[in-house]
């Protein structure tokens, strides 16, 4: 995997449109993905059925600006902010409710918003809606039961906007989960047709390229993932690291992009373990 990560940095420019596309496509890279993905917006349709007192609430005045919130029984619990996937272009918050099925378990209370999918949105858009949804949680969620500390959290285009937003200040902690840090590369791929990152964004927008943020922010990645993956998430924790600032690096052993999620919608799992150690 090493050399893989390092032929990622250093042979990019040498790599075919095709190639470099499929450095960057996990749905062609995990052959089940179809039925991982099937199977996780089935029982997020269950736990949503089950929880559905406090479900699709305005953050913000845009279509997709929608906010679900299952509080804990105890108000000042803490609060897991979960941020979808799907390369800032598709998806919804719906799909990924069983994902907070863990800390829920846990005593945590959850939300999750949804955003604006590109090309209705820019990529700078996408970013402002998540503060908008943090800036909207902080004044409003004690009213709705949900009065403890912010810890955001996401995966994949979630998990880079979750390092992306760490500056909030309603956030006091982080779980970025198999996201992308450097959009440099991105622009040169299928997903740029939709982002059309611009040369300011991809400067503004990468967190590789941004100040250090000192707060804890765990960064997750499942050791069969893309190499572009694993070593954005390794790159990350180590300038954090150089810098001092607190967060574990989680390599889940054999998790690829889809199942590395299994480990926060279980009780015991993995990435669920490690939600209390983030506010110490």
């Amino acid at each position: 995997m090493e050399d893989r990560c390092l032929g990622h940095r250093y042979l990019w420019g040498t790599l075919g449109r095709a190639e470099r596309d499929a450095s960057y496509n996990n749905s062609a890279a995990v052959a089940d993905s179809p039925s991982l993905n099937a199977e996780r917006e089935a029982r997020s349709a269950v736990f949503r059925a089950a929880h559905d007192e406090k479900l699709d609430l305005a953050y913000g005045p845009r279509p997709n600006n929608r906010i679900d919130l299952y509080p804990a029984a105890d108000p000042a619990a803490p609060c897991l902010v979960f941020l979808h996937g799907g390369y800032w272009q598709r998806n919804s918050r719906e799909q990924f409710a069983c994902l907070i099925e863990g800390p829920h378990a846990r005593g945590w209370s959850a939300a999750l918003p949804s955003y604006t999918l590109a090309p209705d949105a820019s990529l700078t858009e996408i970013a402002e809606e998540v503060t908008t949804a943090l800036d909207w949680l902080a004044t409003h969620g004690p009213a709705h039961g949900i009065g403890g500390k912010l810890v955001l959290s996401g995966w994949s285009a979630g998990g880079h906007l979750t390092a992306l937003a760490m500056s909030h200040p309603a956030v006091a902690a982080g779980l970025a989960i198999s996201g992308v840090f450097e959009l440099g590369p991105i622009r040169d791929t299928y997903l740029n047709d939709k982002l059309m990152l611009t040369d300011g964004e991809i400067a503004a927008l990468s967190p590789l390229r941004l100040p250090v943020v000192q707060k804890p922010l765990a960064i997750a990645y499942g050791t069969a993932e893309l190499p572009p993956l694993v070593a954005d998430s390794r790159d990350l924790h180590a300038r954090r690291a150089a810098a001092h600032a607190p967060g574990a690096l989680i390599p889940v052993a054999g998790a690829d992009h889809f199942t590395i999620v299994l480990e926060l919608q279980k009780p015991d799992g993995v990435l669920t373990r490690q939600l209390p150690a983030l506010l110490g």
